[in-house]
């Protein structure tokens, strides 16, 4: 077993099993620019020694998005709203594409492009104390890394676009029921069960699971660059709007946003 410290995270090699977790309790697992360049590069660079990717985060919640207290520490450094974008967008994809099966363990909150991190995933596994928020709206800006489109996907227009537009929780046995997460349990029993699928996958052969992803990503998400390329023009521009500039402000001194 070898572990791997990154930006944010950490990446384990357990023998066939590849477990990446967000390491940002105190932020509830709030990701930077840096954070998701190096996921992205990891989820990228699966080896044929792997066959199951396990993808969760420390602590009480799984992951609440961009980390707003960093935007701007990364503006300084020369970090553009369009980088940040690519950086989102590639690290979606590399989940997406990854050459074998994502699973995600979901605990606490997954907010923001967390949706999109929890979604991207083959098989999603959360307790049922956890939920999904697409927050942007709340900040004045629209959902990205294809959370949206992803929610359609599996639960149809009306509940992406409640999610999206109201910017609501949606509790996980009520996301079960929509088919956004494969299965809900009580909180003691989501790592018997996680472990359970893990110790399956980690067995079965790895080209056909491979190939299977690939024909299931193809019938259900293939319309996911697309959405991509649609979030990133609008996105860049709602990141560099007053609103957001409100919004975010208002998120990080805990008070309702007053926008134009």
């Amino acid at each position: 077993m070898s572990t791997t410290d990154h930006a944010g995270f950490t990446a384990v090699h357990d023998g066939p099993v590849l477990r990446v977790t967000i390491t940002n309790p105190k932020r509830k697992n709030a990701i930077g620019y840096d954070t998701m360049v190096e996921l992205g590069n990891v989820f990228a660079a699966v080896d044929a020694s792997v066959r199951v990717i396990v993808l969760t985060g420390e602590g009480a919640d799984f992951c609440t998005g961009a980390d707003l207290s960093a935007t701007a520490s990364e503006a300084q450094r020369g970090i553009t709203p369009e980088m940040t974008m690519d950086a989102a967008n590639r690290l979606v994809r590399a989940i997406v594409g990854a050459p074998v099966p994502v699973v995600a363990r979901i605990r606490g909150a997954a907010a923001g492009i967390g949706v999109a991190l929890a979604l991207a995933a083959d098989l999603t596994y959360a307790s049922n104390d956890s939920y999904l928020l697409l927050a942007f709206i709340n900040i004045g800006l629209m959902p990205d890394g294809g959370a949206a489109a992803m929610v359609a996907a599996a639960a149809g227009r009306s509940v992406a676009t409640e999610m999206a537009l109201l910017g609501e929780r949606l509790p996980a046995p009520q996301a079960k029921t929509h088919s956004l997460l494969t299965r809900v349990l009580p909180p003691e029993e989501l790592d018997t069960e996680v472990e359970a699928t893990v110790a399956k996958l980690s067995t079965g052969p790895r080209r056909a699971l491979e190939l299977t992803k690939q024909a299931l990503t193809q019938a259900t998400l293939n319309t996911l660059d697309e959405a991509l390329s649609a979030e990133k023009t609008g996105q860049i521009e709602l990141l560099q709007s007053p609103n957001f500039q409100e919004g975010a402000t208002a998120m990080l001194q805990k008070r309702k946003p007053a926008f134009t």
